[in-house]
């Protein structure tokens, strides 16, 4: 066997760079996102989805079984779908009831298992559930999408191409949960399976057969067949809120482990010498895709839709310049990354997730290296000398700022009591703040730094003198090892945006159309352009930034 040779690289950028809140909330797909990562396994394996049940009333309620085959494995998504009261149906985390919930199982469910998912599936966190059940997830009809589609087939007609463009899909998740929530399945009883080995693989399994499940649902009710390239386009929507921020801090290494990759896959994209004139032309067509892209992404919330508009018009204005007269194909790359330094956080992150996308022989290895299998491995630290040199060197960030200041410490996390979920609070407007949870590192950070004494001493005897630094000396461990571990910004501040870590997150799931309600929660459509069940073959792996093609 040959000894690997790293690819020649460019410089990583910088953390202070790129683990800022307004960047990472800059953030676009890329193809080591996750659902293009499974896209691509599910390809490699041939995969197949069978339906092994369909127990759907005329008006589409009932259930289904599905199977796939994967890495020697069979899973299973067992859909319900119910009537739900309008008045009930809402995306909030706090609702008891939705259209539709679904369970992926290990395995092919007997007769008494589906029965028991049947039962139990509905009640989402109202109910228990076993190590057999691998992911819990529930959804929403996009109402007026789905009534529409129905009325257009029971009339023999294909639906408006406008509303599918414009709304891209038949029902919306409100969760996807995994990782033994609610008695399903640990990670640990799948993590070292085919496939299964990525962050989020089966989550992300989970929501390609629900979209699959959702296209039959409609063509069962409507009694019709849908053309393929608007059912391409319909994904599956998302509610997100703030119940996913933390997880981007109460994970460093995992974080890290994201953010690295992501940083590699564009250090060697960057030290490409030259581009050959078919590559060039890929980059032409992929850069017309995303103009396309950002002219089709349209959003209720005028903030957000200005932000979008600026982005197309500069976006244009860039890409203009990339035509045969003006392009030096020799360190093209690097000249449009430099190029693109005067540009906004939206222009250079997109430009970052394009020019990835041109080079999957470089960049698709760096998936396998994206979980953390291990744990924290932190860099010891002897003394509190060398604690004061991490702390300089690594966290500079935290220390210049002042956490009295009103403006740096407004907010305030918290789980709320009735949901066990994550919530931000005004610390100087609402109760609650004894409740705090420890999301406040770079406060910490400062704190720490604070209570060290001039003269160096045993880091153990620093910390039994005070205990309450304990977090911190472990963050600044990881700190060497990780670097991409941090936010580099104060989440307790009153700038600090949770949308900007939703956005970063998902991301890498590989979400696209972004559509704030807030800076707490938004909407986002998942799986759309993605093949389709019989596609895997021929369509697994282009469909960054996907175009309507109806």
């Amino acid at each position: 066997m040959k000894d690997f040779i790293a690819p020649p690289q460019a410089p990583l950028r910088p953390p202070d760079t790129v683990m800022r809140l307004s960047r990472m909330g800059s953030m676009f797909p890329t193809r080591l996102s996750f659902l293009r990562t499974l896209m691509r396994f599910l390809a490699a394996e041939n995969a197949r989805i069978t339906r092994r049940s369909w127990q759907m009333c005329a008006e589409g309620y009932g259930h289904a079984v599905y199977c796939v085959d994967l890495g020697g494995y069979t899973y299973s998504l067992v859909a319900v779908s119910t009537k739900l009261d309008p008045a009930a149906r809402t995306d909030r985390v706090i609702a008891s009831a939705w259209d539709t919930a679904y369970v992926l199982y290990d395995g092919v469910p007997d007769a008494d298992e589906v029965a028991r998912i049947c039962a139990t599936a509905p009640k989402q966190e109202a109910a228990r559930f076993t190590e057999r059940d691998l992911v819990l997830s529930r959804a929403n009809k996009s109402v007026r999408l789905f009534a529409h589609v129905v009325d257009r087939l029971r009339a023999g007609r294909q639906p408006d191409a406008a509303m599918i463009r414009d709304i891209g899909y038949l029902m919306r998740t409100t969760a996807v949960y995994g990782n033994g929530k609610f008695g399903i399945a640990d990670r640990a009883c799948i993590d070292t399976r085919p496939g299964f080995s990525g962050p989020f693989m089966a989550e992300m399994l989970t929501v390609w057969l629900i979209r699959h499940f959702t296209h039959d649902l409609v063509e069962h009710v409507g009694q019709g067949r849908l053309d393929r390239n608007l059912k391409r386009h319909l994904g599956i929507g998302n509610s997100t809120g703030l119940g996913m921020a933390p997880f981007l801090v109460t994970h460093p290494v995992l974080l890290n482990n994201w953010m690295l990759a992501r940083e590699t896959a564009l250090a060697r994209v960057r030290a490409v010498a030259h581009l050959n004139e078919e590559m060039q032309a890929r980059l032409r067509q992929l850069m017309k895709r995303a103009d396309r892209h950002l002219a089709e992404w349209q959003v209720p919330d005028l903030a957000h839709q200005r932000r979008i508009d600026c982005l197309c018009t500069d976006w244009a204005a860039f890409s203009a310049k990339v035509v045969p007269d003006g392009f030096a194909p020799e360190n093209a790359i690097e000249a449009l990354i430099d190029r693109a330094l005067s540009e906004s956080e939206d222009l250079q992150e997109l430009l970052v997730a394009l020019v990835i996308e041109l080079f999957p022989d470089l960049v698709d290895g760096l998936a396998d290296c994206m979980a953390d299998p291990c744990g924290p491995v932190p860099e010891p630290i002897a003394d509190t000398g060398g604690l004061r040199d991490v702390l300089e060197r690594s966290f500079g960030w935290a220390l210049a700022l002042d956490y009295d200041a009103t403006d740096q410490c407004r907010q305030f996390w918290y789980v709320s009591e009735a949901k066990q979920e994550p919530r931000l609070g005004d610390r100087f407007a609402e109760e609650g703040a004894a409740l705090e949870s420890p999301l406040d590192v770079a406060r910490r950070m400062k704190a720490l730094h604070d209570d060290l004494p001039q003269t160096s001493t045993a880091l153990t005897v620093f910390l039994k003198e005070h205990p309450e630094h304990l977090m911190a000396v472990e963050r600044a461990a990881l700190a060497a090892r990780y670097p991409y571990a941090e936010i580099r910004d104060n989440l307790i501040g009153q700038q600090c945006l949770p949308i900007d870590m939703l956005r970063c997150k998902l991301s890498f799931f590989g979400a696209s159309k972004f559509d704030p309600k807030s800076d707490r929660w938004t909407r986002i459509t998942l799986c759309q352009g993605a093949p389709l069940a019989d596609e895997l073959a021929s369509r697994s792996d282009d469909w960054w930034l996907p175009v309507f093609e109806g």
